[in-house]
């Protein structure tokens, strides 16, 4: 904060929160706030009826419980005067701020993104975190075994079913969340986030899964895709492009190196391969309590990758119409080169 010059950080519900306290707020009308300020103690202001949730930490911050008759906004102003600077966290509520700005006008208070004390913290994963990306990972990795080795049923169901049937699995296999679980099947694959659908699947399709959920606080996302019968040879040479792709992406993914180059190693095979019109996406992005977030490997993007970083590495090409294809991996920079979270199987594998 100091180095940022950030007199208050303020941070409401979102993954900020239990990153910095352990509690995770329930996304209420009734404000709960983290106030730290750059000099001083930090205070958990929290509705009173939530206040038993909470597993206090007082060397870290102090509680500050408010009543249903309170206003908890003022609590807020008057725990720590005016500040020159106040970073706001991404995803508190507008309302919440809307109030604020009743008591710290923007004419003498400049807010900015709470990111400019977050990201630095939240990209770079500890042991502690990698381990648990790993075990996250490991767990996505069984399901998508299981997929491959023909245990999920396809033909006949319907996406949504197939999908029902992938979130499940997840579960049983240690998440607590499941994030979302993408079937897509023959044409429907093109469109990247296609919502499974009663669809029913068919021999022949190519079925793209992209699944994942969150397992002791922190995130997984893998995609793999099969073939119900030999793929055409349009299909089989395309996925060829991609596995390269996906591959060539993740040797990019080294200390020191721009967060776009990953973008550009990836998508510079699937270029030259004639394919980069149907590559409409960024490579990858961060993960860690949150499926999606900071660093993201796009183009544009200068941010030199860092030991702890987390990122996916998933390039796709999808053909409008016809049918679409996705390869992704997290992966973790470290000293000795990127780390992968997932190591199941990266062929297209081939069912019935």
């Amino acid at each position: 904060m100091a180095s940022s010059g950030v007199d208050l950080l303020l941070v409401s519900v979102g993954s900020d929160l239990p990153y910095l306290t352990g509690y995770q707020a329930m996304p209420l009308e009734r404000l709960t706030m983290l106030i730290v300020p750059s000099e001083g103690e930090a205070t958990l202001v929290i509705p009173r009826l939530e206040a038993p949730r909470v597993h206090e930490h007082p060397d870290v911050f102090s509680l500050r419980p408010w009543n249903e008759t309170d206003d908890p906004i003022a609590i807020v102003a008057s725990l720590v005067g005016r500040p020159r600077v106040a970073a706001v966290g991404d995803t508190m509520w507008a309302r919440f701020l809307v109030d604020l700005l009743g008591h710290w006008s923007s004419d003498q208070t400049q807010y900015v993104r709470g990111t400019v004390v977050m990201n630095e913290l939240r990209m770079r994963k500890d042991a502690a975190e990698i381990a648990a990306l790993q075990a996250a990972g490991a767990a996505a990795d069984r399901v998508a075994t299981q997929l491959q080795g023909g245990e999920i049923e396809l033909v006949g169901r319907s996406e949504a079913a197939v999908s029902a049937d992938i979130s499940a699995r997840l579960l049983a296999e240690g998440h607590d969340v499941v994030n979302f679980a993408i079937v897509a099947a023959g044409a429907n694959a093109a469109s990247p986030h296609h919502h499974a659908s009663e669809q029913v699947i068919a021999d022949g399709d190519l079925v793209l899964c992209d699944f994942g959920g969150t397992m002791a606080g922190y995130c997984s996302d893998i995609t793999r895709c099969v073939s119900l019968g030999e793929p055409q040879p349009p299909v089989a040479e395309a996925y060829a492009v991609l596995y390269a792709a996906q591959a060539a992406g993740v040797a990019a993914g080294v200390i020191g190196a721009e967060c776009q180059d990953v973008d550009r190693a990836a998508r510079r095979v699937i270029t030259d391969a004639g394919f980069g019109e149907y590559f409409i996406h960024r490579t990858g992005h961060g993960i860690g309590m949150e499926a999606h977030e900071d660093p993201y490997m796009v183009e544009g993007n200068s941010l030199p990758i860092a030991a702890g970083h987390a990122f996916s590495v998933e390039p796709g090409i999808y053909v409008p119409g016809a049918w679409g294809m996705r390869l992704e991996d997290i992966v973790v920079a470290t000293d000795g080169g990127p780390l992968p979270m997932n190591s199941v199987n990266h062929d297209l594998v081939v069912l019935g």
